[in-house]
């Protein structure tokens, strides 16, 4: 276990987290409420027509505005706008814990790992439809087959060095974007591993998949990544189980 006494130098690991967003008015206050102390919660408006931006100024987020819808795009909007050594991303529909995010960065601070995913543990009725999990499942095993990478979700929760991430040069805006940051970090020699987080029933309905059709769109821009060609790898990769 990684040493967290105030004398270990990653106890005081700072990183910004970048949170997409569309319409998320509902669930905005309590996720920024358990932003970490010290970080900064970049908030990537989507084009949101419930307040969500102004809600989020008025809780100390610093607002970014990205018109081209996409996950990808907001995503990236978010990371060009990060300014800390690391930078983070969370949903912020009130599924995922932000506050659980500083484990994350001192396990990369630490040199255990270089891009850390949030493994997904349903924590509640209805947290992860059948249909989602269904495509999270089949792309896992995609992945492998690309990569080699024995993971088991390709969550949106994670951390990693911003310097690393801009290297990658992360094309996808739309749905792919996830799956291309792990594809390009494995190609590159980066340590991938996951570790699990609880996730919870979300404030309001999926865009992505909340239907059979939006988890049918994202698998299918997400194979599309699985279909661009290996980059050359500058270091050897390796891929663990995170726990």
């Amino acid at each position: 276990m990684t040493d967290t006494s105030p004398a270990d130098p990653t106890h005081s690991v700072r990183a910004d987290i970048v949170l997409p967003c569309l319409d998320e008015a509902a669930a905005l206050p309590q996720v920024l409420a358990r932003v970490p102390s010290g970080w900064r919660a970049v908030v990537v408006d989507n084009g949101s027509t419930d307040g969500s931006a102004d809600i989020a100024r008025s809780l100390g987020a610093t607002v970014v505005h990205e018109p081209r819808r996409g996950f990808g795009a907001a995503c990236h909007a978010g990371l060009l706008a990060a300014e800390a050594e690391y930078v983070c991303f969370c949903d912020c529909d009130g599924s995922l814990d932000p506050a659980l995010l500083p484990g994350f960065v001192r396990r990369i601070a630490a040199g255990e790992s270089d891009l850390i995913l949030g493994r997904r543990r349903p924590a509640g009725r209805g947290a992860w439809p059948l249909h989602a999990r269904a495509g999270n499942i089949a792309l896992s095993r995609m992945l492998r087959g690309r990569t080699g990478l024995r993971l088991h979700d390709l969550g949106p929760m994670r951390a990693v060095r911003r310097e690393a991430l801009l290297g990658l040069d992360l094309t996808d805006r739309r749905s792919g974007y996830p799956l291309q940051m792990v594809v390009r970090a494995s190609d590159a020699g980066l340590r991938v591993i996951e570790t699990d987080v609880p996730y919870l029933p979300r404030t309001g309905r999926s865009k992505v998949t909340g239907t059979w059709r939006g988890t049918w769109n994202a698998v299918r821009d997400m194979r599309a990544v699985l279909r661009e060609p290996a980059r050359p790898a500058h270091r050897a990769v390796r891929a663990e189980a995170g726990r």
